[in-house]
């Protein structure tokens, strides 16, 4: 078998766009590479700070993230996401901007887990701030046509401290009882959800805690990753006849 060459390192399939953050990445985090059963690739956009990003939707930062995409498909990269779902208000920027498939937000889901529910039922979304997810965000990636309840972690102070206003520490156990309230008052609204979505990349180490609450499907960036992991390398199939 002859292969070609022409990077320094292989098998990091997915590369993933970094916020400019100092906050925790426990294990379920995209930011921590043991949360994926394969290898990862990193690239931390510079100045792509939560405020700009989440509360502000600086424009400014989309060139920055079309670099670090390019970036990543010269490195070798199958397929992009980032360290943000508010992101999916830069995705038609960014995904026309390289050759391989950018998936910018855990917010793309939201078509899957509307195909899979019945027609009266609605998808949850949970997203790190309410009162910053927009038409925009909703438009650049077509959901905005399907019915959805949006809820935010805006008067949870432990998560909304860390994650939306970056202090540099965590605490893991109430962050979770903040996001299992939240989850448990959506579902007590709303019973009509057929399916949650997490927004947030940071939610996925509380997605257990969310489908404990809501006895729902719960598709966050994990979930799409691994999706997108298995559609963009494939393998033999083992087994017996």
């Amino acid at each position: 078998m002859k292969v070609q060459g022409g990077l320094t390192n292989y098998g990091q399939a997915i590369g993933i766009l970094m916020l400019d953050t100092v906050f925790p990445r426990i294990p379920g985090d995209i930011g921590n590479a043991s949360t994926f059963p394969f290898p990862v690739r990193y690239r931390v956009v510079k100045g792509a700070s939560m405020t700009r990003v989440i509360k502000e939707c600086d424009p400014t930062l989309i060139q920055p993230f079309i670099e670090g995409a390019r970036e990543l498909e010269r490195d070798g990269v199958k397929a992009i996401t980032t360290s943000c779902g508010f992101l999916a208000a830069f995705q038609p920027q960014i995904a026309q901007s390289v050759k391989i498939p950018v998936f910018t937000s855990s917010l793309i889901q939201v078509h899957m887990a509307h195909a899979i529910i019945r027609s009266d039922q609605k998808v949850g979304v949970i997203t790190a701030r309410a009162q910053s997810l927009t038409e925009k965000h909703f438009r650049a990636v077509g959901i905005q046509d399907i019915p959805m309840v949006v809820v935010g972690m805006d008067e949870s102070p432990e998560f909304h401290g860390t994650f939306i206003e970056g202090k540099a520490d965590l605490d893991v156990e109430r962050a979770a009882e903040e996001i299992t309230t939240v989850a448990t008052k959506l579902i007590q609204l709303h019973p009509e959800l057929g399916a949650i979505v997490l927004e947030c990349t940071n939610m996925p180490p509380f997605a257990k805690y969310v489908q404990d609450a809501t006895k729902l499907p719960v598709f966050d960036v994990v979930t799409m990753v691994k999706y997108v992991y298995s559609a963009t390398v494939r393998r033999e199939f083992q087994g017996v006849m």
